[in-house]
């Protein structure tokens, strides 16, 4: 009898704050990619965005779970990275994958993609959820993933050392930034749990796409910046500013055509939109959720030197909130 897929989970979330100090902490690397649930059971192996979609087809390296855990029932949390021509995570060539769900081999062999795994929801029918994250970690290599197959990888954490020193550590090689877990916690689904801390080498904020602008000069013809929002406490969408940076030639294309297919006629935000952005604008439905990073927040709640990263298809409209 073939034993049953393990049933997804809203991923456990970081707060965000400064590397937490004295006993009682783990910590890993921040990897910059798009978090998965992978769950597997036999020759089957089911992929899960964070909002629960699945986006099994969009990965067909990742068919190698099955082989590495022996078939055994299990549910892996992790997130899923390109590496670029530096060896560091790039999340811009890791667009080319997100929003294709059945990758030619062509486009699988240009832009591969690895699973890094970091924690362990599920083994052999067994929910591991009120299991310590020390706990958990220890099952997961007692798994042996690491090393094996190159699509997946076991990043390490580390027990025995200053937050911050590693997060200087991140620095230097490039990475993202780091998380502090408290090796005592439980996995606790879908909340942003003070029990895990993300510290960030870069300020990030999810944001809603409401408008476009058409560009100038020599992206005269295409998209020359984003009007981009997010909700507030209330609910009300409001005006973060404009992107207009850090789009490659793929994205500018790869966004007029989702932008053209959801088109409307008035302003989507909660409120007035500065004139010099809303005379040129064409609004869209807000549908399609981003990322972007920026330098600071200005006191009219305003994002200053905003580049844009991508789309975060991963993510749901109605939970992007200012961060």
């Amino acid at each position: 009898m073939t034993a049953e897929l393990p049933q997804p989970v809203a991923p456990m979330l970081a707060s965000v704050g400064e590397p937490p100090s004295g006993p009682g902490w783990g910590f890993e690397f921040k990897w910059d990619g798009v978090r998965a649930l992978a769950a597997v059971a036999g020759d089957r192996v089911r992929l899960y965005s964070r909002n629960r979609n699945h986006i099994t087809g969009g990965y067909p390296e990742l068919a190698v779970l099955s082989g590495l855990v022996g078939g055994r029932p299990v549910l892996l949390d992790g997130e899923i990275v390109t590496l670029g021509v530096t060896g560091h995570p790039d999340f811009a060539l890791l667009q080319q994958r997100m929003h294709v769900r059945a990758p030619s081999p062509w486009l699988v062999d240009r832009i591969p993609i690895s699973y890094y795994v970091f924690d362990l929801l599920d083994l052999d029918g067994r929910r591991l959820l009120s299991q310590s994250y020390q706990q958990r970690r220890e099952l997961l290599a007692e798994l042996a993933l690491d090393g094996v197959s190159p699509r997946v990888r076991v990043p390490p954490q580390y027990t025995d050392v200053d937050g911050r020193q590693l997060l200087e550590v991140a620095r230097m090689h490039g990475m993202e930034g780091v998380v502090g877990k408290r090796l005592s916690s439980r996995y606790e689904p879908g909340r942003r749990s003070p029990a895990w801390i993300k510290t960030a080498l870069w300020c990030t904020q999810e944001v809603i796409v409401g408008g476009w602008t058409t560009g100038q000069g020599r992206r005269a013809g295409t998209l020359g910046a984003l009007l981009m929002g997010a909700y507030d406490d209330e609910g009300r969408l409001r005006y973060l500013g404009d992107v207009g940076t850090g789009f490659t030639d793929w994205m500018l294309d790869d966004l007029l055509v989702r932008l053209a297919a959801l088109e409307q006629s008035g302003s989507p935000f909660d409120e007035p939109v500065p004139r010099e952005h809303a005379r040129r604008a064409r609004w869209v439905r807000p549908q399609l959720v981003g990322e972007v990073e920026y330098r600071t927040l200005t006191p009219d709640r305003r994002l200053r030197h905003a580049t844009w990263r991508g789309l975060r298809p991963d993510k749901d409209p109605a939970q992007v909130t200012l961060s």
